[in-house]
């Protein structure tokens, strides 16, 4: 069975991080593992990201962060409340301190990946965690 049957997946960098390799490995791995992966690459605003989000019908927005950019991640939150996407999840993955992941999940993100967080971890939180529910019903419409 393959994991990511169904699900689809933004990968995305924030504000002006131009690291990409990390998101370029996740994106392909969740690629490889069966996902639908929409990769929207550097310098994306929140607001650019979740107008992607409600574009693409997404069941995660995956965020890599390698820069102290945790500001606009918390301003990413901000927007997929007030866009109504909160049964979306954000998973962040990168660099980022632990009491920044601790600021991060108080804020609503629902999972941080840091460095050394393996493949199949994030396949597996990916597969299970995503708005997946009626996601094949929901794209029919």
């Amino acid at each position: 069975m393959i994991k990511g049957n169904g699900i689809k997946v933004i990968v995305s960098m924030i504000g002006l991080d131009s690291h990409t390799t990390g998101a370029e490995v996740v994106a392909t791995l969740l690629r490889d593992a069966g996902f639908e992966v929409v990769y929207l690459g550097v310098n994306q605003s929140p607001a650019m990201i979740v107008n992607a989000a409600i574009q693409e019908d997404v069941d995660v927005i995956g965020i890599s962060s390698h820069a102290s950019n945790f500001a606009l991640i918390e301003e990413l939150m901000e927007l997929v409340e007030e866009n109504g996407l909160i049964d979306v999840p954000v998973v962040c993955g990168g660099n980022i301190p632990p009491n920044k992941i601790e600021h991060l999940t108080a804020k609503g993100v629902a999972k941080v990946f840091p460095p050394g967080s393996s493949g199949e971890a994030i396949v597996d939180y990916l597969a299970t965690g995503g708005r997946r529910l009626n996601a094949d019903q929901r794209r029919a419409k």
